[in-house]
C-alpha cells in the first residue's frame, strides 16, 4: 500500500489568509470598513506571548487593524472585565480574543461570557457554543474549523463517513464533533476512559486526534486508507537529547497505513491562525 498523502496545512493556511486579505481590501475600498482584532494577554506566559505575536502579525498581514493589550499577571478579574466591556463597545473592534490560560485569580468562564458573542472570534461564548450545537449560524472555534477544512481538502464529501474524535475538550473535541455532525458524519467522541480505544479508532474513516499525549495513537490503530488529522503538538527528546516536535499520532507508523495525514508541525497549527482572521472577517461582515 502507498504511503499516505501529506496534507499541507501551511500551504492551505497561506491560501486562506490571501483570500481573507483580498476580502478585507474589498471591504476597505467599497465600504470604508477595516476589520479590527483585539488580543488580550494577561501575564508573562512564554508560549502565550508567542501565540499573541503570531496572531497579531497575521492580522496585520491581512490588512486588518490589530489592537494588543498586554496586562500584568497581577491584573484583577474586575480590571479585565472592564477592558472587555470597553472593547465590546468599540466600533473599530470586530473581534476580541483573550489568550488562555489566565492567572488563577481570574475566572476564565466569566471572562469568556463577558465577551460580546458577535465579537467572540474564538467561538467559546455559550451563545456560539449553543448555536453550533443546534446547527445554527455561529462563530466556530478556530482549531476545529481548520481541521474540517484540512479533512475536506482530501475528502470533499464527508457524508456517511465514520469519524472518531479523540479528546472531549470544549476547545477542540466537542466543537469538532458538532462540525462533523453537520457534515453528516457518524461521530464518536473517544477519550481517556474509552474502553478498547484502539478498536474504536480502527473503525474510523476519519480520525481527529486531540488528546494531548505525545504519539499515543499508533499506526496499528489506523484503518487502512483513513484520513488522520493530528491536533496535538508536544516537545519530546529526540536523538542526542535534541528536542523535537511531535503530535498525538505516531506519524512514522501512521503514514504507512493512512490515506492522508497532517504532519506536526505544518498541519493544523497554521490553519488555526488562518481561521482566526477568517472569523474576524466573518464577525465584521455580520456587524455590517
Amino acid at each position: 500500500m502507498a504511503r499516505a498523502a501529506i496534507i499541507d496545512g501551511k500551504a492551505m493556511a497561506q491560501a486562506l489568509r490571501r483570500q481573507v486579505a483580498e476580502e478585507v481590501g474589498r471591504l476597505k475600498r467599497e465600504r470604508g470598513i477595516t476589520p479590527g482584532l483585539a488580543v488580550v494577554l494577561v501575564g508573562e506566559d512564554a508560549a502565550s506571548q508567542v501565540y499573541v505575536r503570531t496572531k497579531s502579525m497575521a492580522t496585520q498581514e491581512a490588512g486588518m487593524a490589530s489592537f494588543e493589550h498586554r496586562l500584568p499577571a497581577a491584573t484583577t478579574e474586575a480590571e479585565l472585565l472592564a477592558l472587555i466591556g470597553d472593547l465590546n463597545r468599540r466600533p473599530d473592534v470586530q473581534g476580541i480574543l483573550v489568550q488562555l490560560p489566565l492567572p488563577k485569580q481570574i475566572d476564565g468562564r466569566r471572562v469568556i461570557e463577558a465577551i460580546d458573542p458577535g465579537k467572540d472570534v474564538d467561538g467559546f461564548h455559550p451563545v456560539n457554543v449553543g448555536r453550533l450545537s443546534a446547527g445554527g449560524e455561529a462563530l466556530a472555534p478556530c482549531t476545529p474549523t481548520g481541521c474540517l477544512m484540512l479533512a475536506k481538502s482530501v475528502r470533499p464529501q464527508l457524508e456517511g463517513l465514520e469519524a472518531v474524535v479523540i479528546g472531549r475538550s470544549n476547545i477542540v473535541g466537542k466543537p469538532m464533533a458538532q462540525l462533523l455532525l453537520a457534515e453528516n458524519c457518524t461521530v464518536t467522541i473517544a477519550h481517556s476512559r474509552t474502553r478498547d480505544l484502539p478498536a474504536v479508532v480502527r473503525r474510523a474513516d476519519l480520525v481527529v486526534a486531540a488528546v494531548g499525549r505525545a504519539e499515543m495513537v499508533r499506526g496499528s490503530w489506523i484503518k487502512p486508507g483513513a484520513v488522520v488529522i493530528d491536533v496535538g503538538i508536544q516537545r519530546v527528546a529526540g536523538e542526542g537529547g535534541k528536542p523535537r516536535l511531535v503530535g498525538d499520532v505516531a506519524f512514522a507508523e501512521a503514514v504507512e497505513v493512512a490515506g492522508a495525514i497532517t504532519p506536526v508541525p505544518g498541519g493544523v497549527g497554521p490553519m488555526t491562525v488562518a481561521c482566526l482572521i477568517r472569523n474576524t472577517l466573518l464577525a465584521a461582515r455580520a456587524r455590517m
